[in-house]
């Protein structure tokens, strides 16, 4: 390596060590991590095991927080022909890439893992169907699509 060589890389190596220190004091992460959705409690509380299956009508669609820290996700409340469901769809910044073909008023069968949350019963989406359309969230296992970007 001769003089010029090294003066272009202590230059550079100058200007990361300034800049990447800004960068995370200012908040930015980067394009790591899913907000939450990928690994943790929330995401431990799928088990294939609390199978459900219902039919019913889309009341609402909204986004929410579904444990502290979390990014936000979007979730529906479904009337079944005997309950209200919670029905938890995923994180916001990848359902509203899908343009899911969703909205209230909307006839629905849907499957996911019953499981309770902060003292409340909802049910974690697994697939959604309306007509001939199907959003595919986990699959049999209950691994996200969205965590399936690294295969």
């Amino acid at each position: 390596m001769n003089r010029r060589d090294t003066i272009k890389t202590s230059a550079l190596a100058a200007g990361l060590a300034v800049l990447v220190p800004a960068a995370f004091a200012q908040g930015w992460r980067g394009w790591r991590g899913a907000g939450g959705w990928s690994a943790g409690p929330y995401q431990r509380l799928y088990n294939p095991e609390s199978a459900y299956s219902a039919h019913g009508r889309i009341d609402t669609i909204q986004s929410f927080v579904p444990v502290p820290g979390m990014a936000p996700g979007v979730h529906m409340m479904i009337k079944t022909a005997s309950e209200v469901v919670d029905l938890h769809l995923g994180p916001m910044w990848f359902i509203e890439r899908l343009e899911p073909p969703f909205e209230p008023g909307d006839e629905i069968d849907f499957r996911g893992s019953r499981v309770t949350l902060n003292g409340k019963v909802v049910v974690i989406a697994a697939e959604i169907r309306k007509g001939d359309n199907t959003l595919v969230l986990r699959n049999a296992a209950g691994v996200p699509a969205w965590a399936g970007w690294r295969r």
